[in-house]
């Protein structure tokens, strides 16, 4: 298939799909829409976060409803707030000339605004799995019209803890009326059995395995030491053109830690943790995609699910020993055909963990060299070139000199002039500093990494990690910030303190 035209979509959603630009369906579109628009099936679609899966359920999901549908016909389980937040807007937008709304149910967001979207009728639900069972459990949620229920990055809300939600909302929908479209980016045991259970002689397309990351990532490796990787950090978001990136972290302690680290350094950052509330999360969001802030420094568990366009980096602390996880971290980067850099930080006490990722994901990650001192100052003079070059009011500078300054300057040639004026601007590029060490596997010992423990901020508290201080805010830059931890917080009465954050 090679152009969405060949679908014979209805206008309506054929007029939507052209205002958002689409032109040759994504490889999981095209393998995905013939079978989902033909007769009801079950279903089963494996492809890499990033390949346009939405559009591969929601384009058939949106055709298969009659014009200005009202009252809850399909139902979207989504593993976060911020996926259900995504796919509803985008039905939103794909449904817009049939009339048709998604209305987003999520945890942290008020009761009576999802009670009204309810009561409204509006004809797909879009919802984590916790409060979705919430609204079952009020009676303000009913299944029994639902045709189609869609389980998107089902293996991500399965590992979320979220197994049993998934059983008691999918034993509520009629077995008889209804078909169910499962989206997954891996089919790990847990996955299959959920499929096993559930799905019936489903119809299953999947992008080839070998494709499980985009081709048009760049992965590259840092050998070094524990205390040396918030340094190492700065150094390599320094070195990037235009860095908007995620960092990864282990845990929710360390997660607090780099930010204010970042933070005291003069990064335009903000972090994203289990701890964070719903108004805090959004706030976060919205500025980050407004490039408010060019980076974030976050848990597997709070950044799952998220989509922001153009993201040139991923950055991880280390290595996640869930390797699953890896493959979504690096997900969040080169999508939609578009390239990027995932960025690991590997201890010599992980390479063992770097060539299993290597070996599991069919890939193959480049060494790193780290910039020098002189190359991150030419980088950093360049826009600071272009600045002096535009001063217009250094007559009136000149006027104020004293006598004093007239006399030291005559000792002195231009270039050492600028010199000391470029020093003063930023100083942190010209001060001593120690060498790092450079790493190899085959001679350096080093302690397993303190930040090893998985975040399930669902179950405890974050622990562990590194910690580190900053060493002063630099001149020029605007400041970000981080949130600190703490005792966890809901937006909303969740119906178990074992739950994840969704």
């Amino acid at each position: 298939m090679n152009n969405f035209k060949e679908l014979n979509l209805s206008a309506p959603l054929m007029t939507a799909i052209e205002g958002l630009g689409y032109e040759k369906p994504s490889p999981i579109q095209a393998l995905a829409l013939p079978v989902l628009l033909g007769e009801p099936t079950d279903f089963v679609g494996l492809a890499a976060t990033g390949t346009g899966k939405t559009a591969a359920f929601g384009i058939p999901l949106l055709e298969k409803l009659p014009m200005g549908a009202r009252g809850v016909q399909s139902i979207i389980l989504c593993p976060t707030r911020e996926l259900a937040l995504q796919v509803a807007q985008q039905l939103n937008i794909l449904g817009k000339y049939k009339n048709i709304q998604a209305l987003p149910i999520y945890g942290g967001a008020s009761y009576g605004d999802q009670m009204h979207g309810l009561k409204r009728g509006d004809a797909i639900v879009v919802g984590t799995p916790g409060r979705v069972i919430d609204h079952i459990e009020r009676g303000t949620l009913k299944l029994d019209k639902v045709t189609t229920v869609v389980l998107d990055e089902a293996d991500e809300m399965i590992s979320m803890g979220f197994k049993e939600d998934l059983d008691k909302i999918l034993e509520s929908v009629s077995k008889e009326t209804s078909k169910i479209w499962l989206f997954s980016a891996t089919f790990s045991r847990e996955v299959r059995r959920v499929a096993d259970t559930y799905l019936k002689k489903p119809q299953q397309v999947e992008i080839n395995r070998t494709e499980v990351l985009s081709n048009t990532v760049e992965q590259l490796y840092y050998v070094t030491r524990e205390q040396n990787k918030p340094e190492i950090i700065c150094k390599l978001i320094d070195a990037a053109p235009d860095f908007f990136g995620i960092i990864f972290c282990q845990t929710k302690v360390l997660v607090t830690e780099l930010t204010q680290y970042l933070s005291d350094r003069g990064y335009k950052v903000d972090s994203l943790h289990g701890d964070k509330s719903q108004i805090e999360r959004e706030k976060t969001m919205r500025a980050f995609r407004e490039r408010k802030v060019n980076m974030i420094v976050c848990t597997d568990v709070a950044a799952r699910g998220l989509d922001v366009k153009d993201v040139t980096h991923v950055i991880n602390y280390s290595l996640p020993r869930e390797l699953d996880n890896y493959v979504h971290r690096i997900g969040r980067t080169a999508r939609s055909g578009k390239s990027g850099f995932a960025l690991n930080l590997v201890t010599p006490a992980q390479r063992g963990l770097l060539a299993l990722t290597e070996r599991v994901t069919k890939s193959k990650m480049k060494e790193g060299v780290l910039p020098t001192r002189r190359e991150l100052a030419q980088k950093k003079l360049v826009p600071l070139f272009d600045q002096f070059k535009g001063q217009g009011n250094f007559a009136r500078a000149l006027e104020v000199l004293g006598p004093e300054w007239k006399t030291f300057l005559e000792t002195m040639s231009s270039e050492e002039i600028v010199a000391r004026f470029i020093c003063m601007k930023m100083p942190e590029l010209f001060s001593e500093e120690r060498e790092l060490p450079k790493m190899s596997f085959s001679n350096a010992r080093d302690a397993e990494p303190r930040d090893r423990d998985r975040d399930r901020s669902h179950r405890r508290g974050g622990g562990g990690g590194g910690r580190f201080r900053g060493n002063g805010r630099r001149d020029g830059f605007g400041g970000g910030g981080g949130s600190s931890g703490g005792r966890r917080r809901f937006g909303d009465k969740e119906r178990s303190s074992q739950r994840p954050s969704h």
